[in-house]
């Protein structure tokens, strides 16, 4: 029998054949200088801006990025890119309130100190040694390195509002949250 999903209390072992289609499309990080952000996704973690969007009547802006290694497959038509863009998995949206970056005191929540809320973004690669070494290479602040700490294999780095960003390996993580062998 294929294996469908695991079972705990609360979980519903079979969709709703009304949920069909549904897609995890994005999440939003709200960030106080877009262009430092910016900098942080597209420079360091690779991803491409498919759509900014202004709404100057509230005051903000969105930028949605995604890691996309085929460029071919965006459309230059900006309306269906925006429509390529929220019909993709595995978006970013960045929500830049207009005025944050030059308030030198701003700071937005990033979840982990008290009271806890929302906690990191996860991004897989395919060698956690060689990310590992071009984060070093540029710069990237860490909250914990692979090597630290009970849960090895798993870094996680720090974006220029402070939120966290899981980096892991899925090869090396096989045995995650299993009891050691003796």
């Amino acid at each position: 029998m294929p294996f469908t999903t695991e079972l705990h209390p609360g979980v519903v072992a079979e969709p709703n054949p009304a949920t069909r289609g549904f897609t995890f499309n994005h999440s939003m990080l709200r960030v106080r200088d877009p262009a430092a952000s910016l900098a942080f996704y597209t420079g360091v973690l690779g991803m491409r801006v498919l759509r900014r969007l202004d709404f100057a009547e509230m005051r903000f802006s969105l930028y949605f990025l995604a890691r996309v290694d085929d460029p071919a497959q965006l459309s230059e038509d900006v309306a269906e890119r925006t429509r390529q863009t929220f019909g993709r998995e595995g978006v970013l949206e960045l929500t830049h309130n207009w005025g944050t970056e030059d308030q030198a005191d701003f700071r937005y929540h990033d979840g982990n100190a008290q009271p806890q809320g929302f906690g990191h973004i996860c991004f897989a690669v395919p060698d956690l040694a060689a990310a590992v070494r071009w984060f070093d290479g540029n710069g990237v602040t860490y909250v914990k390195r692979p090597e630290q700490g009970k849960m090895r294999d798993v870094a996680f780095i720090r974006d220029p509002d402070g939120y966290w960003i899981e980096i892991v390996q899925a090869s090396l993580l096989g045995g995650l949250g299993q009891p050691p062998r003796p």
